[in-house]
């Protein structure tokens, strides 16, 4: 097939999924496409990802495959990973053998794993809409769970029993939270009740599986109402306490006109990065504190996420700045530029921005900078510095605490357009060291 009539890359994916089922029918085994893949295929949307299940051992697998197109990545729990020809676009799929789990006994892996039939692989499985099998060479949906009409009533709910779910797994918990706020449906009441029940238990759950739902959510379009889900069955101020002052201002839990505008602000969000969602989220911390406060305590949180340097660096930056824009249009043009030339000022704006609408404020302050970024170069905003230290020390100024002071007042000097050239930045730093010496300078 040459590359002007190569397949797309969800057709390439599919293609190959179906060829791996074709394989393993083939050799004498059951094969069926199964969970989200499935789901998303009856609701009309392209699969990410394709995983097959299968009556084949993981040794199977591999010898259906061969060594160099196959991996095992759990062969313990039976999932081989089998790779698409090179070039082909296909990518890879993993082959799980159809399994019961025996006892989760620290509510986050099975202590074993017994091989076993499609239906009973079925009900060892999170939700009934990730509980379906389709078989792609047959054309045919096997459904054990009740996936198809709880696709169809739009609702998200436990296989059996909620409690036993959440109790094998508690990450499912926020996982029937992210499902439903995702395809917009409804939590099942006893489902809903059973997190509920289970809430304060999902900081068992370790902190980087908690970020890596939290990073699906906060970027996905409802991610607020993934919000007020999570908080609805007690889960949001489990993994983020700090939240608990901005939501309820009163004994009956009433939620404050700030987490209202938290809820907005994210609903308005376009497209963001996570940093500026979660960023978003932490927006209204230390509500009768200051920004620093609050940047410190986003710290705090991004840490306990155990997300990476530039992660945490991100989001305490735009928490710890969330008012930096108030009154930009009447500073001097130093500090105005030096706001602006900050890396991250464009999500700044954004957050701002966002946050101006949700709470019906004044969008003065945020105009004004987006203004002055539109219609001011770069290289006018953020210039060269006319002097460095080692300007400074040519000049015969020794180094010393004076220094960094020599070089801001020199750098606003040249912001505010005063001086314009290396001579007259020296000029004025002797001037300014003269002050400096000067008695009560």
């Amino acid at each position: 097939m040459g590359a002007d009539t190569a397949p797309s890359l969800p057709e390439a994916k599919r293609e190959f999924a179906v060829e791996v089922v074709r394989t393993l029918s083939q050799a004498g085994f059951t094969a069926l496409w199964a969970g989200g893949c499935v789901r998303d295929l009856l609701l009309g949307r392209p699969p990410d990802d394709y995983d097959v299940a299968t009556s084949a051992r993981p040794e199977q697998v591999q010898a259906v495959f061969g060594p160099r197109r196959t991996r095992a990545i759990g062969a313990s729990f039976g999932v081989i990973l089998v790779h698409a020809p090179r070039h082909s676009g296909g990518g890879d799929v993993e082959v799980a053998t159809f399994r019961t789990e025996g006892p989760y006994l620290d509510g986050r892996r099975p202590e074993h794993v017994s091989f076993a039939t499609p239906e009973e692989d079925a009900r060892r499985r999170d939700f009934t809409i990730n509980g379906m099998f389709y078989d792609p060479l047959a054309e045919q949906v096997l459904d054990f769970v009740g996936g198809r009409d709880d696709l169809a009533g739009k609702v998200v709910r436990a296989i059996g029993d909620p409690h036993a779910r959440f109790g094998e797994d508690k990450l499912r918990m926020l996982r029937a939270v992210r499902i439903s706020a995702r395809f917009d449906f409804e939590l099942d009441a006893r489902t809903a009740q059973a997190v509920r029940a289970q809430a304060g238990e999902i900081l068992v759950v370790s902190q980087e599986r908690i970020a890596q739902e939290l990073k699906k959510m906060l970027v996905h379009p409802r991610r607020a109402r993934a919000m007020t889900m999570a908080h609805d069955v007690q889960l949001l101020t489990k993994i983020f306490p700090e939240v608990a002052p901005i939501i309820a201002t009163s004994e009956d839990a009433a939620v404050s006109d700030r987490w209202r505008t938290t809820l907005r602000t994210l609903e308005l969000l376009d497209s963001p990065r996570f940093e500026l969602a979660l960023a978003a989220l932490l927006h209204e911390l230390a509500p009768e504190g200051t920004a620093a406060e609050a940047a410190i305590s986003a710290e705090k949180i991004c840490r306990r996420l155990k997300l990476s340097n530039d992660e945490c660096d991100h989001v305490s930056w735009l928490v710890g700045h969330r008012d930096a824009l108030r009154g930009a249009s009447s500073w001097k043009k130093s500090r105005l530029k030096r706001l602006l030339a900050q890396p991250l000022i464009g999500d700044l704006i954004v957050l701002a921005r966002t946050h101006a609408v949700a709470a019906d404020v004044s969008l003065a302050d945020v105009e004004f900078c987006e203004h002055y970024l539109s219609t001011t170069p770069m290289d006018q905003i953020n210039p060269p510095p006319l002097m460095n230290g080692d300007d400074l020390k040519r000049a015969g100024i020794s180094p010393g605490p004076q220094f960094k002071e020599l070089l801001d007042q020199v750098r606003d000097a040249q912001l505010d357009g005063v001086i314009k050239s290396g001579d007259e930045a020296l000029a004025l730093a002797r001037q300014i060291l003269k002050r400096l010496h000067e008695p009560g300078g």
